[in-house]
């Protein structure tokens, strides 16, 4: 497990070399879409947890100079499937940007979803030796973590310090200067698949770039779109993107746990494709404009034109909205009961606040937020990005919350275990109910 780590510190460093550039370009390699933005950094930028600050206050902090975007090439359930198609489109929208920014930017920071994540919560107890707490004790504190025992073929993505206990006093985001006899942590820990992480990495090198660190899309996505209470209550993100649809529960200002759901936007589209036998850009075209999950009475009267959509005369036919919504809505109540079901395994049910935030390009579909409402059994609401400065209108859209939240998660990272000293020893266990147990004991 050390071992793993080492990748982290050496792109945690590269991030740093990038941020005293005060530029730095960011990356979304979606299974729709890859977007890149490039970041101009205020010189007064400095470093500290993102979950000490209102979203709030890093407008002015850093600007988007740069933005393009291309349709995916050779990605699917967001991961990548050919590396010659993603290289071209990772260098098409660098290069835009690039040209956009009038600048060069050498490292990128990149997030995705998919990679099969899996959630741990883990838990470590030390004596403090000084009776105040120093950097070297939180090291040595999360060396005493008892880590799960890793499937081969796996790697961390991120490894956060959810809470920590300085004898009796619990709760603590930063125990730093702290006096007592004893230090315990209590981490979530997310690992994805290695050779996702490795492709990614080989990627980004074949487009003559330096990969400056790494982040899971649910995360991104949840830092963009929770507002600040929700991220401190708890509250679930469901990001609904074209070939996966991404969870994470937020708790006091942490993500607590994440899934990933292989089934999203692509999939409403393939089946009005198969349904209405159109093709799949007809089909994205009439999920789009037309699409859908509530059937009202004047839906039966609205007439949608397939011939204009590509059709030819010998072809020309009309659907109403009705037959449209008919095929879209199975789908869709599908993959929202799969959320549910990755939910209830994440101890939604212990957090003292139940709201659901959806964000994505799926968000978009006409009546979402009820449907999800009755399936899901919690309050819904539709979530957009928190607004940086110099980010266009058409980038604004709940299907770039991931970017946009990686602009923060970039500019202003949590503590993670490998920002401090490499843990020493790790103990065999593995237990999600670790910060399951501590968020019923402490709520």
């Amino acid at each position: 497990m050390p071992g793993l780590y080492q990748s982290q510190r050496l792109m945690r460093q590269k991030r740093k070399a990038a941020l005293q550039r005060r530029r730095v370009a960011i990356l979304d390699l979606g299974t729709t879409k890859v977007a890149c933005m490039i970041l101009q950094l205020a010189p007064e930028l400095k470093s500290e947890p993102i979950g000490t600050r209102d979203a709030n206050s890093f407008f002015g902090l850093f600007r988007v100079i740069g933005v393009s975007t291309t349709r995916s090439r050779g990605i699917r359930f967001g991961e990548i499937d050919s590396m010659q198609e993603t290289e071209r489109a990772v260098r098409t929208v660098v290069q835009a940007a690039q040209r956009m920014a009038s600048v060069r930017v050498d490292h990128v920071i990149a997030c995705f979803s998919g990679a099969s994540p899996r959630s741990y919560g883990v838990h470590g107890s030390t004596e403090l030796r000084g009776g105040v707490v120093t950097e070297l004790d939180i090291g040595r504190v999360i060396g005493e973590c008892e880590m799960p025992e890793q499937d081969e073929g796996r790697e961390p993505v991120h490894a956060m310090p959810v809470n920590f206990q300085v004898d009796e006093r619990r709760d603590l985001v930063d125990p730093r200067g702290l006096i007592g006899s004893q230090l315990s942590v209590d981490m979530h820990l997310l690992t994805v698949k290695k050779q996702v992480m490795e492709n990614l990495l080989n990627c980004v090198r074949r487009c003559d770039l330096e990969l400056a660190g790494v982040a899971s899309a649910a995360y991104a996505s949840g830092l963009a779109s929770l507002v600040e209470d929700e991220r401190e209550l708890g509250a679930v993100c469901i990001d609904l993107g074209g070939g996966c649809s991404s969870l994470s529960i937020f708790l006091r200002n942490h993500m607590v746990f994440s899934d990933t759901v292989r089934m999203g936007g692509d999939h409403l589209t393939m089946d009005i494709a198969k349904g209405l036998n159109v093709s799949f850009g007809t089909a994205e075209r009439l999920k789009t404009l037309h699409g859908g999950v509530t059937i009202t009475g004047a839906d039966d009267r609205e007439l949608i034109d397939l011939g204009s959509a590509g059709h030819t005369d010998r072809d020309f036919r009309r659907i109403t909205r009705a037959e449209l919504i008919g095929v879209i809505k199975p789908r869709m109540e599908e993959i929202l009961e799969e959320i549910r079901n990755r939910m209830e395994a994440g101890g939604l049910h212990q957090l003292p606040s139940r709201r659901v935030v959806l964000t994505g390009g799926g968000s978009l579909l006409h009546g979402l937020d009820r449907l999800a409402s009755r399936i899901l059994g919690h309050q819904v609401r539709l979530g957009r990005p928190i607004r940086i400065a110099g980010l266009p209108q058409a980038a604004a859209g709940p299907a770039f919350s991931s970017i946009v939240g990686l602009t923060l998660h970039t500019v202003l990272p949590q503590d993670e275990c490998w920002d401090f000293r490499s843990p020493d020893t790790f103990l065999d266990g593995v237990s999600f109910g670790r910060v399951v147990r501590w968020l019923r004991e402490n709520w």
